[in-house]
């Protein structure tokens, strides 16, 4: 197979110097994902100086990680549909993500990414697009498999992420404030999935959780507030982008639960901060975390912890 090089017209023959882009996490549940990038190659030995990647359609509210000495650029556009995030509509958002001016020498390997939102259901495969472009040459991933294909017979094929199922089994609820299954947790109207706790570093003081919150009810409710016997304080934050720099800030007045809709604690957007933890969160153990809702009262949680995609230290 042939790849057409952008800006000489000429032609190159696909060899094994391409290295397969590929993604960190192959499969997800839906909620918030952190999409890295791994790029092992240049083009046929040439430096990557641009990397563009193509958002799919689910993956909602992208924003990517700069890098230094690369430029960044965002090309926004409306989505196929309109997405429930966070209690809010959402109808556009970042597609086109591109980065340019680097150096990535074909001897080296990097990583860029991207965090947003899934919002398929499971058994979705969603793909990025990637295409790099080096000094007279480019490749394109952008094959994506047929139904029943399997993407390694692809000469060039598209890193994609698999939405699998949410695990809620590790979760539970103490009290006579609601009842669980394997899935999720009922408490009046609302129905808690996909809880966990980011596992955190020797001497950290912060952490993060995170819980995803449907309420199936006709009335709103509100998270007032929320303890845990694992650190001093638990706030409701959120994160946004301002002048290129992330801000998390508390969320004041209590979180709404619309009446019919839902709303992801997850990395990179709303979530529960920890501060002053008592001890580190340790993969495999849990955190006990209660949530405190004016109508559907109390509700405690023993989140199981995770190392989660990327740096400890993201909430």
């Amino acid at each position: 197979m042939h790849r057409t090089i952008f800006a000489a017209a000429l032609v190159l023959s696909a060899s094994p110097a391409f290295a397969h882009a590929t993604l960190e996490k192959g499969e997800a549940p839906s909620g918030g994902y952190k999409a890295v990038i791994r790029i092992g190659h240049g083009c046929d030995g040439q430096s990557t100086q641009t990397l563009q990647v193509k958002i799919p359609e689910g993956f909602v509210s992208a924003k990517p990680m700069p890098k230094p000495g690369w430029e960044l650029n965002v090309e926004k556009g409306d989505y196929a549909k309109t997405y429930k995030l966070h209690g809010s509509d959402v109808g556009t958002g970042t597609k086109t993500v591109t980065w340019t001016g680097g150096d990535l020498s074909d001897d080296f390997y990097d990583e860029f990414v991207i965090q947003g939102s899934i919002q398929a259901e499971p058994g979705a495969q969603l793909p990025f697009i990637v295409t790099q472009r080096c000094a007279t040459a480019s490749v394109a991933w952008d094959e994506i498999a047929k139904p029943g294909q399997d993407s390694h017979s692809l000469d060039h094929p598209a890193p994609f992420v698999t939405v699998v199922a949410s695990d809620g089994a590790d979760a539970h609820v103490h009290g006579g404030h609601g009842s669980h299954d394997a899935a999720q947790i009922t408490a009046g109207d609302l129905v808690l999935s996909a809880g966990w706790a980011r596992a955190t570093l020797p001497g950290q003081k912060t952490g993060g959780a995170y819980v995803t919150i449907t309420n199936k009810g006709g009335q709103a409710d509100r998270l007032v507030s929320a303890s845990s016997s694992a650190s001093e304080k638990v706030e409701v934050h959120s994160m946004s982008t301002e002048n290129d720099v992330m801000v998390m800030r508390p969320v004041e007045g209590g979180l709404e639960i619309p009446a019919g809709g839902k709303v992801e604690l997850a990395p990179g957007g709303l979530h529960l901060m920890l501060t002053n933890v008592k001890a580190p969160f340790k993969e495999g153990e849990t955190v006990p975390v209660t949530l405190q809702f004016e109508k559907a009262g109390a509700v405690t949680l023993d989140l199981p912890v995770q190392k989660g995609a990327g740096s400890e230290h993201q909430h």
